[in-house]
């Protein structure tokens, strides 16, 4: 039975952490208005050189990709936190299920989601006069096929790090980065080479970033575009949530579950 407090006991344990961590502030805001700021100076000079509207586009992909990696990482991150503190016998020998861990760490996902597209798209706005959240709805529907394909990808990285153990944990970072030159998320699809179009083909992230151009331009969120992309993440998200199901009872079955962080 799904429990409340258990499930904000794990996001609370998670804040704690948050609280008293400068490193982990850091890499919460230092890296995203880095990344902003960086990237945004690169992309205005371009579009200066060339005289287009390719700092809307670039800004508005840095921000929806960041959104990506937080929440991949809010979940990913957050269970290797309990790897990483051995605490995961003693979470699961509690009352704890489950699923009210795995619903708490997507609650901090979204947290951690929210902070950074928050500070982005503030400053986005003040430095480089772009509001990224004034496309509404469309950008709502972007950004949750995003959070949805981030968390597919998360309980990938923690199915593996189960299965594999913490030798696995780099892809807690970089597992993301793999989907990342088949998004088209900084450039057109169309400059891909022929066979790497034919993948993104089956990366939702693509259409999710070809769509996002397109409201950029002023123009309307093609739909089809938002169903591609939904269909896959539906398939990536049920494909993920069997495997990690499947990952975790057999860490119990092997007794990995006990040994994992030794």
């Amino acid at each position: 039975m799904i429990s409340r407090r258990r499930i904000l006991a794990i996001l609370l344990r998670h804040f704690y952490l948050l609280k008293h961590s400068v490193s982990r502030w850091i890499d919460l805001l230092y890296w995203p208005t880095i990344d902003l700021l960086l990237w945004g100076f690169v992309s205005l000079y371009i579009q200066q050189k060339e005289g287009s509207g390719i700092v809307y586009y670039f800004l508005g992909a840095l921000i929806l990709w960041n959104i990506l990696i937080r929440a991949q990482q809010g979940l990913a991150v957050g269970f290797l936190e309990d790897v990483w503190a051995r605490n995961l016998l003693h979470l699961f020998a509690s009352p704890l299920t489950l699923f009210d861990y795995v619903l708490g760490l997507l609650l901090y996902s979204i947290f951690k989601a929210l902070i950074a597209s928050l500070l982005m798209g503030f400053l986005a706005c003040l430095i480089f006069d772009f509001n990224f959240f004034a496309q509404g709805s469309n950008i709502f529907l972007l950004t949750f096929a995003l959070l949805l394909f981030a968390w597919s990808i998360g309980l990938i990285t923690i199915a593996l790090i189960l299965y594999f153990g913490q030798e696995a944990e780099i892809l807690a970072w970089a597992l993301a980065l793999l989907f990342l030159p088949f998004s088209a998320a900084f450039y057109p699809l169309s400059v891909l080479p022929p066979l790497f179009q034919d993948i993104a083909r089956f990366v939702p992230t693509s259409y999710v970033f070809e769509g996002m151009r397109l409201v950029f331009q002023g123009k309307d969120l093609p739909y089809y575009f938002l169903l591609k992309a939904y269909l896959l993440i539906v398939l990536y998200l049920i494909t993920s949530v069997i495997i990690f199901w499947y990952a975790f009872k057999l860490s119990k079955i092997q007794g990995k579950l006990t040994k994992i962080g030794e």
